[in-house]
């Protein structure tokens, strides 16, 4: 089963797809903030087979929820009312994190500004993978 993953931004949209086996997470692209965001998610979903759809919602520090995740949230419900299989992962920091592995990497801030979102949502998809591979491998045992 495939899975798309969203890194939900005021302008950009970061969006991650998963391997067949729901092991890896790739970029895919950076979508634009707006009006036509759910078509566009649900067409990626077709166009890649994606079965659910990992929104990111960016909790603050102390876990509470601010306007960045209420979108997020609201955003999410909207996905899910159409039909979407839809689940939430906690996202903090993921921006940044992404930041810094591009900054490592040596890419300039220009091409910085083009892929961070995507790379987001690649963390964002790869963390909610991994915790899924694990969950499993304990129910196993």
């Amino acid at each position: 089963m495939k899975f798309l993953g969203l890194d939900l931004g005021e302008r950009r949209v970061g969006v991650a797809v998963s391997d067949h086996s729901a092991t890896i997470a790739s970029p895919l692209v950076t979508l634009d903030a707006g009006p036509g965001l759910a078509a566009a998610v649900r067409r990626l979903m077709e166009e890649h087979q994606a079965a659910v759809v990992v929104v990111g919602v960016p909790h603050r520090l102390d876990g509470s929820v601010g306007p960045a995740a209420e979108s997020a949230l609201a955003f999410a419900g909207m996905l899910a009312d159409s039909g979407l299989a839809v689940r939430l992962w906690d996202e903090r920091l993921s921006t940044r994190q992404a930041e810094r592995v591009l900054i490592a990497g040596g890419m300039s801030r220009r091409r910085r500004r083009q892929t961070t979102d995507r790379v987001a949502a690649t963390l964002i998809l790869q963390s909610f993978l991994d915790h899924q591979r694990a969950t499993q491998l304990t129910k196993e045992r």
